[in-house]
């Protein structure tokens, strides 16, 4: 078996979700999926030519030869490390299927068999605390037993409320990374209102976007303590490693990042310094199935849950999920698409997430057959669809 033929189809959801295709002379086919970013699509079909003709069941060698002729556009970060993660994802798809098994089988076997999946909340419709609240209520009420909210007054779903509707623009400098008196009152108030609304049994994690300094975010995670929060994400910027760590060892708050890191190699300090208690790596944007296996062998040896970003439609989030089943520190991956209605449409059969876990059968590859006409009315405009026109 060759690989004769690697496309894109880039699906507008609440992101641009690049579906990567890998067809094959025995007419056997995978599909995966790549992280959004500018030039991902096609820096695909640049990393494709060096594996046209290769057998697809030499996945590591593969994804090797990608990364070594690829080395001039970034070979350990960045949008050439996220195409050719789609691409790879694909191809376990591809030799599930040859092998009419899941992936999961390829990667040992499953600990479990259902995936606990978190909602991302984003924020409330306004900046109040109870709308927070009433958010959170929505969510866990559509069967998610775990939730994230953003707790930061600098996010992009509030960038567009002028300050007269939204006050908190008033309580921060925004290049010095400080947490004020009434921003962090604010916060709490969040915490507060989310954590009465949803009872004490559901996972409610806060997210800050790298937005804080080491001692303001401390301050916070010291308030938040009494909440039992899953964990506070990405408190402060991802390039100091040992700012994390001195964030990570001064609060009982379990403190999350990744999702900004590539490669094994990129998560090894983080991992090495116990700079985090869960990490959170993007599968279709670090390098795919087998890198994110091994990230998460490496956190093992630390005692590191791994808890996955995710902000793919249903191909690459259950394409993630079968490494998820695979390993024993997995803790619960994300669901960033709560509001796309047509997200389940896009794939045929049953909805991929019911009642909050994504349950995982034993159909080959990764199991999700996409719906073609539902992702060519969902067509990024100016693209095409696997190379055959919109």
């Amino acid at each position: 078996m060759r690989i004769t033929r690697v496309s894109t189809a880039v699906v507008q959801g609440n992101f641009p979700w690049v579906l990567v295709k890998v067809e094959t002379d025995e007419g056997i086919t995978g599909l995966g999926e790549a992280y959004w970013g500018v030039g991902v699509a096609e820096l695909v079909h640049k990393a494709s030519q060096v594996i046209i003709g290769e057998n697809p069941h030499d996945i590591n060698k593969c994804y090797d030869l990608m990364i070594r002729c690829l080395s001039g556009e970034g070979s350990l970060a960045g949008a050439t490390v996220t195409a050719i993660s789609g691409i790879e994802i694909a191809l376990w798809d591809l030799v599930g299927r040859a092998l009419n098994t899941p992936i999961y089988n390829l990667f040992g076997g499953r600990f479990r068999d259902r995936v606990r999946v978190y909602a991302d909340c984003h924020a409330g419709k306004s900046p109040e605390p109870a709308d927070y609240a009433e958010r959170a209520q929505e969510v866990v009420a559509a069967g998610f037993t775990a939730i994230k909210f953003d707790l930061d007054t600098r996010n992009p779903f509030t960038a567009d409320i002028s300050e007269d509707l939204h006050p908190r623009r008033q309580w921060f400098e925004p290049f010095n990374r400080t947490i004020g008196t009434a921003e962090r009152r604010w916060m709490v108030g969040v915490v507060e209102a989310v954590r009465e609304a949803v009872g004490p049994d559901i996972l409610v994690a806060m997210d800050c976007h790298w937005k804080f300094a080491v001692n303001d975010v401390l301050k916070l995670a010291w308030d938040l303590e009494p909440y039992d929060l899953l964990w506070l994400e990405d408190p402060v910027p991802p390039e100091n490693i040992d700012a994390q760590a001195k964030v990570t060892a001064n609060t009982r708050v379990p403190i999350c990042t990744g999702e900004n890191l590539y490669r094994k190699h990129g998560y090894r300090e983080l991992i090495e310094k116990q700079a985090v208690d869960i990490i959170a790596p993007d599968i279709p944007k670090m390098g795919g199935l087998m890198e994110a296996r091994r990230v998460a062998d490496m956190a093992d040896t630390y005692y590191i849950n791994v808890a996955p970003h995710n902000v793919s439609s249903p191909i690459g989030t259950v394409a993630a999920a079968h490494v998820c089943a695979s390993i024993p520190n997995f803790l619960v991956i994300e669901f960033h698409a709560h509001d796309v209605p047509w997200w389940n449409d896009l794939v045929d059969g049953e909805p991929p997430i019911r009642d909050g876990y994504i349950l995982l059968g034993d159909g080959p590859g990764h199991g999700m057959t996409l719906n073609e006409d539902v992702a060519r009315a969902h067509l990024k405009p100016g693209t095409s669809f696997f190379g055959d026109g919109p």
